[in-house]
């Protein structure tokens, strides 16, 4: 056994170590506003219930082990005292993902990752309509731990009214757990599913993907791709090129075949056997191959 202790670590090793033994852990898929009236959306996995009676969240926006910067949430939550929690089921996980993307101040997350922002009933940030719980909250108080990069902000929240989609509830009225299918972090890019067990998800930190809004319309309104989908597509930085396009439909004997059929419905169940696969690329260029009279 290997013995450590934190001050001979870097920040990056650290939070590396915390996270992948510390888990799994629930996500807050926090909605917020700014001064000005810009909704923002970010996933945060340091976050749990702490109270029933009062009902208290807390989750914790870490300044950026990088280069020390604070998150929009961050700073809205000190400027507006609201919040709305939404919890991340399996459904949206992949477009809850591509929101943690690190858009410019002002960015609206909801269009990004393809969610639907809804009104809430007594706050201001928008709720996510397509999450099975959500929470509307005000904000008692914010808790600095730290001025360092992978320093913790408690956010603590008083939860005041509860939105619950009657689709996962049992026959008693209580939440089915099988039914919300919620999914949890561990560490690097693992995910739990809590009724059936470990999955990745490619962080979308380390580049800018196109976002759900940059993708055209014959895809998102094809009947074959989900919200999944639709946030893996979302999460590419730049789409392949006719010529890379071109190179792929050649080499790919069985794509080719799938393209002179001619049938839309067989070109995206092919995009998303490379989805299934985690080939995102590839998938991409299923669809721009046959793009041009779809537009």
């Amino acid at each position: 056994m290997i013995s450590l202790e934190p001050k001979d670590l870097s920040p990056a090793k650290l939070q590396g170590y915390l996270q992948s033994a510390v888990a799994p852990r629930p996500i807050a898929f926090a909605s917020t506003m700014s001064a000005s009236g810009k909704p923002n959306l970010s996933p945060f996995s340091f976050f749990n219930v702490f109270s029933s009676n009062p009902p208290i969240l807390i989750f914790s926006p870490a300044r950026r082990v990088r280069d020390n910067t604070i998150k929009h949430t961050l700073i809205n939550a000190e400027a507006t005292k609201e919040v709305v929690i939404n919890v991340v089921n399996f459904n949206i996980v992949q477009q809850a993902s591509l929101s943690s993307t690190e858009y410019a101040d002002g960015v609206n997350e909801f269009l990004k990752s393809g969610l639907t922002q809804i009104p809430s009933d007594i706050v201001k940030p928008y709720r996510v309509k397509e999450s099975p719980v959500q929470f509307e909250c005000k904000v008692n108080q914010i808790i600095a731990l730290g001025t360092g990069g992978g320093a913790g902000n408690l956010v603590i929240c008083e939860v005041l009214k509860i939105h619950i989609d009657e689709r996962i509830l049992d026959e008693n009225g209580a939440i089915d757990q099988f039914k919300i299918d919620l999914v949890s972090r561990l560490g690097n890019n693992w995910y739990s599913r809590s009724n059936q067990g470990l999955f990745e998800v490619p962080k979308p930190i380390a580049n800018l993907g196109i976002g759900v809004d940059a993708i055209p319309n014959f895809i998102k309104k094809s009947n074959v791709f989900n919200g999944n989908d639709l946030g893996m597509l979302g999460n590419i930085e730049a789409l392949p090129t006719s010529q890379e396009v071109a190179i792929f439909v050649e080499k790919n004997f069985a794509v080719k075949g799938v393209l002179s059929a001619d049938d839309d419905m067989k070109i995206h169940l092919k995009a998303k056997e490379y989805l299934n696969q985690n080939d995102v690329l590839s998938a991409w260029k299923v669809l721009l191959a046959n793009s041009v009279s779809k537009e």
